[in-house]
């Protein structure tokens, strides 16, 4: 791409943004912007009906630019936009990496990418590459493959490979490594306490796996690593130029997470954030998850070109970030069907931990479900979850009761129904949920306690799913029936 196709620093400074924005079709202020070079898009559940509504969103948006780039997070998990309103139909990165199939991660994701394919999507900000080291992290649980190095390593390259076999760029992150933190960087500063030395054996591993196996690009995450800089990763010349780009020679994209969250919009606000990311190595701005409109779009181009007028960035810095942001908007051709629908349901039958025996579900109807409601995770939203749903086929009647911190369990609903589910969600770090499973027993002990996050399964009668989608959800309801069925649990 030469200067001359580029065009003045206006549309450089449009090239390099990748907003959100509102609506199941395009806003007129978008359509504007896309005339003026806007670089890219990112599409949020809001913006998703069902796979034709949104190829024919993305076929108009790219109907008046081509190039442009279609970015979504679809981690095949916990974390999805296409199967926001029921749940994914693929099980997440933690059941992937408990069943340890590299084989199988390599064709869910390229699955996934089939269907982002269909869907008009460039670039999935997808894998998680971060090591859950911390088991109070609020923010990655599931959608980390483990918590071994090794182990993310070898599936992070793997879903790489299987998803960009079909055409879609991955975006590995959250570089360097989300894992080993107890703060959510949508609502503060993560810092990592970790050397260099230990990043190297512990964060750093899965980062290079996907590097070696190709990444497009990568995300910077809103990480602080006092041993290595006094900046945040995404606007730190030393971890974006000197280190991924110098040290781990890494030539694809850098996208910065959403700029709007509070650990960069805080301290530095969305606009000078957005600077600072691009001064320091990022390519492509991601905002507009939660402030998505015009004014922000052009405030924060209006303020690229100020920063160059100004020397803060370099012409040659702003070319080459639209350079790179260009690659990423090529649309793959479409690649088919699944290749292997019946694997999601597989993984998710194999990635389950049973304590048994598991009593039968009743013949006809009259299971209870208690559902523990934990603290909505941002990056997840508010996507159904639990076996309590229609899709999951669990046999009814079925009656469902929320249960949130402090309530009273339904004491007369328990003693009457035939079966009596327990549904938690990452109980290590919800105390309410072991509080509410302990006063269950003493009303139930036949109950069942499933969970469906990273906490391993109970003594008594228990499943452990390591996953709330849709997937795991119906997986836990056939290793139920197969007790019915006198077939076994696993």
């Amino acid at each position: 791409m030469t200067r001359s196709t580029i065009g003045t620093l206006q549309s450089l400074a449009h090239a390099v943004l990748l907003p959100g924005f509102d609506g199941l079709t395009a806003p007129d202020w978008l359509r504007r912007r896309l005339d003026e070079s806007l670089g890219g898009v990112c599409l949020f559940a809001r913006n998703v009906a069902d796979l034709d509504q949104l190829r024919t969103l993305t076929d108009d948006l790219r109907s008046g630019r081509p190039d442009l780039v279609v970015s979504i997070d679809e981690e095949a998990g916990d974390v999805t936009r296409l199967d926001a309103a029921a749940g994914s139909r693929f099980p997440g990165n933690f059941a992937l990496g408990r069943v340890d199939d590299v084989a199988a991660t390599e064709a869910i994701a390229a699955d996934v990418g089939r269907l982002l394919v269909r869907a008009g999507v460039t670039l999935n900000l997808a894998p998680c590459a971060d090591v859950a080291l911390d088991p109070a992290n609020p923010v990655i649980g599931t959608r980390s493959f483990g918590r071994s190095p090794d182990l993310v390593a070898r599936h992070t390259a793997a879903f790489v490979r299987g998803q960009q076999s079909v055409g879609v760029a991955a975006c590995v992150k959250h570089f360097p490594g989300h894992g080993d933190t107890g703060t959510d960087t949508h609502l503060g500063l993560a810092t990592l306490d970790e050397s260099w030395d230990e990043l190297e054996l512990t964060a750093l591993p899965p980062f290079r796996a996907a590097l070696d196996a190709g990444v497009a690009a990568v995300m910077a995450g809103h990480l602080l690593v006092p041993a290595v800089d006094a900046l945040p990763a995404t606007v730190s010349h030393r971890w974006l130029t000197g280190i991924l780009r110098g040290d781990m020679g890494f030539t694809g994209a850098v996208v910065t997470d959403a700029l709007e969250m509070a650990a960069i919009a805080a301290q530095y606000g969305i606009v000078d954030g957005a600077v600072r990311a691009l001064a320091a190595g990022a390519d492509l701005l991601c905002f507009g998850g939660e402030d998505a409109g015009e004014d922000l779009v052009d405030a924060v181009a209006t303020a690229l070109v100020e920063a160059v007028r100004q020397g803060r960035i370099s012409d040659e810095r702003l070319y080459e970030a639209a350079s790179r942001a260009r690659a990423l908007g090529r649309p793959a051709p479409d690649a088919g069907d699944q290749a292997a629908p019946a694997l999601a349901d597989e993984i998710a039958d194999r990635a389950l931990l049973v304590n048994g025996p598991l009593p039968a579900l009743p013949g006809a109807g009259g299971t209870l479900v208690l559902r523990c409601q934990p603290q909505r995770n941002i990056a997840v939203g508010r996507v159904p979850w639990g076996p309590a749903r229609p899709e999951a086929g669990l046999p009814g009647p079925v009656t469902e009761h929320l249960v949130l911190p402090g309530a009273a369990l339904p004491a007369t609903e328990i003693a009457a129904a035939r079966s009596v589910l327990l549904i938690t969600r990452d109980r290590h770090r919800h105390p309410f949920m072991d509080e509410t499973a302990t006063a269950l027993r003493r009303l139930r002990p036949d109950a069942v306690l499933v969970e469906m996050g990273t906490a391993a399964p109970d003594s008594a009668p228990a499943i452990a799913s390591a996953g709330a989608t849709l997937a795991n959800s119906r997986a836990v309801v056939r290793a139920l029936l197969r007790v019915r069925a006198g077939t076994g649990t696993e």
